[in-house]
C-alpha cells in the first residue's frame, strides 16, 4: 500500500527538483502577479526544514535575515508559482530541521559551506573513477604512515651498534 502511494505521489509531480536537504542556501524564483502585471521575485536564504519530502506536494522553509528581522517563507516545491529553486550552497547539518536557527544569530552557527559548483563537479564523476580515487589517497596515506616508522627502526639499530 505504502509503495503504491509512493510511486503515485512521483508520477503526480510536474518538475524535478534538486535533492534538498537542511542547511542549503537557495534562491526561490516566484511569479508574483500585481495587478495586471507578472514579475519574477527571488528569495534567498537557508532551507530550515522539509516537509513531505516524498509526497507530490513537499513543501520546503526557507528564512533569510533582512534589515534585522528574520523572514520565512514555507514554499510548496512543485507549486506552479515557482519559476525554480537554484542550489548556491550546502552546509553539512546532523539534523533535518534546524529550527534553532530562529534564537540563533548568523555568526553564531559557524556552519561549513561548500559552493554549488564544487558539488556539481563532484557529482558527474563515475562511481568507477571516485572508487579509483579513493583507492589512490588510501595507498598514499599508508606510504606516508609507513615512512616515519622505518627511519626510526634505522636510528634504533644506530645506537645499538
Amino acid at each position: 500500500m505504502n509503495n503504491k502511494l509512493v510511486e503515485f505521489n512521483k508520477d503526480q509531480k510536474t518538475t524535478e527538483m534538486p535533492k534538498f536537504r537542511a542547511g542549503d542556501v537557495v534562491k526561490v524564483f516566484r511569479k508574483i502577479i500585481e495587478g495586471g502585471k507578472e514579475r519574477i521575485q527571488v528569495f534567498e536564504g537557508m532551507i530550515i526544514a522539509i516537509k513531505g519530502a516524498q509526497s507530490s506536494s513537499s513543501m520546503i522553509t526557507v528564512r533569510k535575515v533582512s534589515n534585522g528581522f528574520g523572514v520565512e517563507i514555507v514554499v510548496p516545491v512543485q507549486s506552479p508559482n515557482i519559476e525554480k529553486i537554484e542550489l548556491l550552497k550546502r552546509a553539512k547539518t546532523r539534523s533535518s530541521k534546524l529550527y534553532y536557527v530562529r534564537e540563533r544569530s548568523a555568526k553564531s552557527l559557524k556552519m561549513k559551506f561548500t559552493d554549488a559548483a564544487s558539488l556539481a563537479k563532484s557529482e558527474k564523476k563515475a562511481p568507477v573513477e571516485l572508487v579509483a580515487e579513493l583507492e589512490a589517497e588510501s595507498v598514499a596515506a599508508e606510504a606516508v604512515i609507513e615512512k616515519p616508522k622505518a627511519t626510526k627502526k634505522v636510528k634504533k639499530e644506530e645506537k645499538v651498534a
